[in-house]
């Protein structure tokens, strides 16, 4: 028998395991999706010469940590398609060029890649279960634990080499330590503080805004504290030697930090003078630049008082934020509910959460809103302070990718807003303990409801929607892009011509970086006028802004594919139908 701690342990281990499991098998079921196209032969990049300008508008942790076991095995490499330069993107192209050097093994370089970051999300998983527990109790913390293991978008992800998932998980461990921190600033703390705001530093660029966030939270748990020493009636020297002291290791964990990401980057360019740099972006450059080619750029630090100052960061971690400052002062197209339009929505993120998380997630969050609230039933010890580490860092996160409507397309940009709403939303197993049993089912089966619906789609998690919009067959008229197809569905849709060779000839339209000649795939474009014959669409490109394929929508497809393809069979008698129609209108 197992005792009362060992129970919840096992369950731990057990829900950690399962979690492993799940993305290891996906990571041999997903195609090279388009951006692990781009991480991969960045990090190998990164590995041979020592250098990050390549996919520098990301930090380098996560895809060279991904690429080690594919630059171990010694792979072809051809470099011919790098090249430097301020708007320099050559990152695909190498992508596409390790593939064709390597051949079709080279498709299980992603698998080891993937694997290798397996841990990472076991990491996210695991503080999911300790913040929440240490707030909440045990019931709270496996309910976290759960919710990040089965959530849809963090098996889809955390499937990937893409870094959105392991910033979610260092965003959140890095949080979890910085309160422990407030709660006890010793020496240990401190250090891990510092080491883990830099760890996170690379991962997301995203995370920047920990340097500003980190200080207001040590101001207001100082405010909050001073309240209650004085209430206690004890001495105000005490409260001001305790300040100074723990400012000073604030400013130690500040350093510490800046230290590590300088570390990642082996210090390359750290203290280049700010007026030496050259800007792409409007923020930065205070110009317009009207060709996305731009090699001559500008400097609008140029002249100040601020031009000499030797700026702390490396270089291309500088320069990579200013070309992604660039793409989103960009107005490119985006797509929201059948909509296209140049630039964003403040509420898409809002909005494609809403329906990209199980509906049983969001039961939880609102009985965490609104019972929890109502009833008074959280734990005494957890204060208004301790709510606020837990909600601050998520939320300014989410709200500062919303206010970036420059373009929206991925929901990914949110993921690493995710593990802190887990945590909140556990303390509903609170009702089960204060308000009685009668809650079990309610929050139980919210939780379960969350947890099948993601393995009802499983393993097209990638491709996930929730009921409120029809599941992932009337998903694609919400959300498109990486929200449905990324290019992971190659491995299904080659299975599926496999299994149907009466299809012929079949003209298929999908997103695909990788050369569908390794695959074993060859087949001809679906035409942009009606024909008789089979036709496989990918969910997003059924949406193509020329129209090209709104055709389709008049027929329903006799199969779907992976999650993100719908097969169509066209007979003479369609066509001609759809032509009748077409002249009655």
């Amino acid at each position: 028998m197992l005792s009362g701690h060992a129970k919840p342990q096992a369950m731990v281990v057990g829900l950690l395991l399962i979690h492993a499991g799940l993305l290891a098998f996906l990571g041999t079921r997903y195609s090279p999706t388009i951006d692990e196209v781009g991480h991969l032969p960045a990090g190998l990049y990164t590995w041979e010469f020592g250098r990050f300008d390549v996919y520098r508008v990301n930090p380098p942790l996560v895809r060279t940590l991904a690429a080690l076991p594919v630059w171990l095995s010694e792979p072809e490499y051809d470099w011919r398609s790098y090249r430097a330069g301020l708007m320099a993107r050559p990152e695909w192209n190498l992508g596409r060029d390790l593939m064709v050097a390597n051949g079709e093994p080279s498709l299980w370089y992603f698998t080891w890649a993937r694997w290798v970051l397996i841990p990472v999300s076991l990491l996210g998983g695991l503080v999911c279960y300790r913040w929440a527990k240490d707030l909440y109790g045990v019931a709270a913390g496996l309910t976290a634990l759960t919710l990040w293991c089965f959530s849809p978008t963090v098996l889809g992800y955390g499937a990937l080499i893409t870094p959105d998932l392991s910033a979610a998980a260092c965003g959140v461990t890095a949080s979890y330590v910085f309160w422990r921190w407030l709660r006890t600033p010793t020496a240990g703390w401190t250090l891990a503080a510092g080491v883990m705001l830099g760890l996170v530093q690379l991962t997301k660029m995203t995370w920047v805004i920990l340097f500003v966030l980190w200080p207001v939270l040590w101001v207001i748990w100082q405010i909050g504290r001073r309240s209650q020493v004085e209430g206690r009636g004890e001495g105000s020297l005490d409260i001001r030697h305790s300040t100074f002291n723990q400012l000073s290791k604030l400013a130690v964990i500040l350093v510490l930090s800046l230290y590590v990401l300088n570390v990642g980057y082996a210090f390359d360019g750290t203290l280049t003078r700010l007026g030496d740099y050259q800007f792409v972006s409007r923020a930065f450059s205070g110009q317009d630049f009207d060709d996305d080619e731009t090699e001559v750029g500008g400097n609008r630090y140029i002249g100040t008082w601020c031009e000499s100052l030797p700026v702390p960061l490396p270089r291309d971690y500088v320069t990579g934020m200013d070309v992604q400052r660039r793409e989103f002062e960009q107005l490119k197209w985006s797509f929201l509910r059948g909509e296209w339009k140049r630039g964003g929505w403040w509420w898409y993120y809002l909005y494609a959460v809403a329906i990209k998380e199980p509906l049983g997630t969001w039961c939880l969050l609102g009985l965490g809103l609104g019972l929890i609230a109502a009833w008074k039933v959280s734990p005494s010890n957890v204060s208004w302070m301790d709510t606020l580490a837990v909600v601050l860092p998520g939320l300014a996160l989410f709200v500062l990718v919303s206010s970036q409507t420059g373009f929206n397309k991925y929901i990914r940009y949110v993921l690493p807003a995710f593990p802190f709403a887990f945590v909140w939303a556990s303390q509903a197993a609170r009702l089960i303990e204060h308000a009685g049993r009668r809650w079990l089912v309610p929050v139980g089966g919210a939780l379960l409801w969350s947890v099948a619906s993601s393995l009802w789609v499983y393993p097209h998690s990638l491709s996930y929607f929730n009921e409120s919009v029809g599941g992932p067959s009337g998903g694609h008229e919400h959300l498109i892009d990486a929200n449905v197809d990324w290019g992971q569905g190659l491995y299904d849709l080659r299975d599926w011509l496999d299994a149907h060779r009466e299809a012929v000839p079949v003209g298929v339209a999908c997103r695909a970086y990788v050369p569908l000649e390794l695959m074993g795939l060859d087949f001809e474009p679906v035409p942009r006028e009606p024909q008789p014959g089979w036709f496989i669409l990918g969910r997003h490109d059924r949406h193509d802004r020329s129209g090209g394929y709104a055709y389709f929508n008049r027929f329903t497809p006799v199969d779907s594919v992976g999650g993100c393809f719908d097969v169509y069979h066209l007979t003479r008698e369609d066509v001609a139908s759809l032509g009748t129609a077409t002249n009655a209108d």
